[in-house]
């Protein structure tokens, strides 16, 4: 796994310090732009603390769901992958007993400490940014965590809104951020350089932010994904998920990763999406445990006209998708592992039907969604212009978002072209995957 290359870190930490210094009237004083400075930090026009401010320069990736579609939630297997775009922050203590973040492109929040309830979740923030500062925040504070007032900007490059994890991505950096200000010693804090991060620790108090502050019944893959980066297989059946690596070359196989948005944003479906966890753990209730990875598929075959008869049919073909896909992904790893990726392939065909005509999670159910289904009509496209020597699917949660298209690497610039013309705009973002996980360091 490449690590950050110090052009972008230079160039994205050169862009938030202005934005840095723009919001909050000070800075970290530089000699020169790079990751390894030199030089002592200065505070300019805080008003705060005579001291000099320590300042943190935090990132965490986006994520590809490469393998296995709504599992995670119910203790399935997952392969899942960090991609080159990158959520950043550059942090430091402000002295004042308030958390004040600015987001480039989502404005700005605080949070005042001192606040008897600021720790826990507010409603009126559900779904927002600011949520999930003051969730991180206060899992990092119930944990040990030294939490003071701090000041934070961010940028990214994670596109929001078509399944490639932005939210995520922006957790795991804010929890980078604050092991970075607060997670040592005293001792240790002084110093520079790259910060030690335990990513599966990061990540599950990122899903804890995402499920009570944010107000979203996720999983843990994208979390897991982000905190890890590489390409991992997660398997959620312990209580402490265990990530692998795994080979995952694409281009070396001879394809192309093409994600193409639908424009329809699942962040806006949001009852579509919890729907689906929800008819899960109805299911597995009924079969007398907590979730469908603690009873066999035997079981629920046994018990098939009472789960249809109590809950419907569309609960049952979505508990009969989980075992199928679940398995799929096993076969997957196999085929990876093997180097037979043909066959990798068309398990990923096969993910993408079970998750159109089982799992159901591809076109809305509003009315009038029949009318409109561009990720349905996506697929749709691929298959007309791929049929079988490429392979897509829907890209994580789904209701809108995107479709992952794998596509042959000699016809991926004909693909690109074709599909942004029948869709009448850019819809098409090539990805590459195996970026580096979560990352902080202090500046000296």
């Amino acid at each position: 796994m490449a690590p950050v290359s110090e052009d972008e870190a230079a160039a994205k930490l050169a862009h938030l310090e202005a934005l840095f210094a723009d919001a909050f009237g000070y800075g970290p004083a530089r000699a020169a732009v790079s990751l390894d400075v030199d030089g002592s930090v200065a505070t300019r026009g805080c008003g705060v603390s005579a001291e000099p401010a320590r300042f943190v320069l935090a990132s965490a990736p986006g994520r590809l769901e490469v393998a296995g579609n709504h599992v995670d939630h119910q203790g399935g297997r997952v392969i899942s992958a960090a991609i080159g775009e990158r959520t950043w922050g550059l942090a430091a203590p402000n002295g004042s007993g308030r958390i004040r973040v600015v987001m480039e492109g989502f404005g700005s929040d605080e949070i005042d400490l001192a606040d008897v309830d600021w720790a826990a979740p507010h409603k009126v923030e559900t779904l927002t940014s600011g949520a999930l500062v003051r969730g991180m925040a206060a899992v990092f504070a119930r944990d040990g965590g030294a939490l003071a007032g701090f000041d934070v900007a961010t940028c990214s490059d994670v596109p929001p809104g078509c399944g490639l994890s932005s939210s995520a991505a922006f957790e795991v950096m804010i929890g980078a951020c604050l092991e970075a200000l607060f997670g040592d010693g005293p001792e240790q804090r002084e110093g520079a350089g790259a910060v030690p991060l335990d990513p599966v620790a990061l990540a599950l108090a990122a899903v804890e932010t995402e499920q009570r502050y944010f107000g979203k019944p996720c999983g843990a893959q994208d979390q897991l994904a982000s905190a890890c980066g590489g390409v991992v297989t997660i398997d959620f059946a312990p209580d402490e998920p265990v990530v692998e690596s795994v080979a995952l070359d694409v281009e070396a196989a001879g394809y192309a990763l093409v994600l193409v948005d639908s424009r329809q944003d699942h962040s806006l479906y949001n009852d579509e999406f919890a729907a689906i966890p929800a008819d899960m753990r109805m299911v597995a209730n009924l079969l007398g445990v907590s979730r469908l990875g603690d009873v066999s598929v035997q079981m629920l075959l046994d018990s098939l006209a009472e789960v249809r008869a109590t809950l419907g049919d569309r609960r049952a073909m979505r508990a009969l998708h989980y075992y199928d896909e679940v398995e799929r992904v096993q076969a997957q790893r196999t085929a990876l592992d093997s180097d037979d990726f043909a066959a990798f392939l068309k398990l990923v065909r096969l993910s993408g039907a079970s998750s159109a005509q089982f799992l159901q999670n591809v076109s809305l159910r509003e009315p009038g969604s029949d009318e409109q289904q561009p990720a349905m009509l996506i697929q749709s496209l691929c298959a007309h212009l791929l049929g079988e020597a490429g392979a897509w699917r829907i890209h994580g949660g789904g209701f809108g978002g995107a479709v992952l298209a794998f596509v042959p690497c000699e016809r991926a610039d004909d693909f690109v072209a074709a599909m942004d013309g029948f869709l009448g705009y850019g819809a098409c973002r090539r990805v590459t995957v195996g970026g580096p996980g979560a990352r902080a360091r202090r500046l000296s």
